[in-house]
């Protein structure tokens, strides 16, 4: 890779402010100053420094954030703020994404990255990738309506949900329910409940395939996945799809 699209690519600037540090002395590879902006490094097997800072290369990049309400699962938006804005410089410029959505008034758990091919598995509704949600409901959760959801609910449009495997945790006036569903329908659990008569007013994703929401991390705070994590993630991709 030509080491000024390297750099630029890590965050130090642009190609022009990248041949500036090249001009000025600052950045050396294996020990050896360099200003030639057409090198060709092995971002993984030769040791680039900027300014005395080493250089650890990536293409991807892998957040868990504890997504706030009201700010929207975009990288852009005109009016509202979006998850984007929630990250810090050194991690926007990978532009990634949101992994699926989670509604303007919905928190939890959510996967940015920048690698297409994991999202697409993710999203693949043949990987059937389990998605579980705590919510509040208002109306009283029965075990009737746990029988309805095994066997998938049909919608105001017509459409009949796959199978969710419904949990009453607390069944009361207003019900607390844990939900695990294999789909992601727009406002899906919302009008899964709205199917049977009854309505969500706290919605909470708690876990996306094997990733669970890490609880230590404020809401709308985020953090890198760890390798293990990682490992659980990139498994999805190597399945068989059903």
């Amino acid at each position: 890779m030509r080491l000024d699209k390297l750099l630029s690519n890590m965050g130090y600037g642009s190609r022009k402010e990248v041949r500036q540090l090249l001009k000025s002395g600052s950045i050396r590879v294996n020990g050896k100053t360099v200003k030639d902006a057409a090198l060709h490094v092995d971002p993984y097997g030769e040791e680039v420094f900027v300014l005395g800072e080493r250089v650890l290369y990536k293409e991807f990049i892998y957040l868990m954030m504890h997504k706030p309400q009201g700010v929207i699962s975009a990288t852009e938006d005109v009016r509202d703020r979006t998850v984007v804005d929630l990250l810090d410089a050194e991690h926007r410029h990978f532009n990634p994404f949101p992994v699926g959505r989670l509604d303007k008034d919905t928190e939890g758990f959510l996967l940015l990255t920048n690698d297409g091919k994991l999202a697409h598995n993710l999203l693949s509704p043949k990987k059937e990738v389990p998605k579980t949600y705590y919510a509040h409901i208002s109306g009283v959760v029965t075990e009737e309506d746990v029988a309805k959801f095994a066997s998938g609910v049909t919608l105001e449009d017509g459409y009949l949900t796959k199978p969710g495997k419904l949990q009453i945790l607390k069944s009361a006036e207003q019900s607390e329910i844990e939900l695990t569903i294999t789909e992601g329908k727009f406002h899906q659990v919302k009008r899964m409940f709205e199917a049977v008569g009854k309505r969500v007013v706290y919605l909470k994703r708690l876990s996306m395939g094997p990733l669970q929401l890490d609880e230590s991390l404020p809401i709308g705070a985020y953090r890198e996945l760890s390798e293990g994590e990682m490992n659980s993630l990139l498994a999805i991709g190597n399945k068989e799809e059903s």
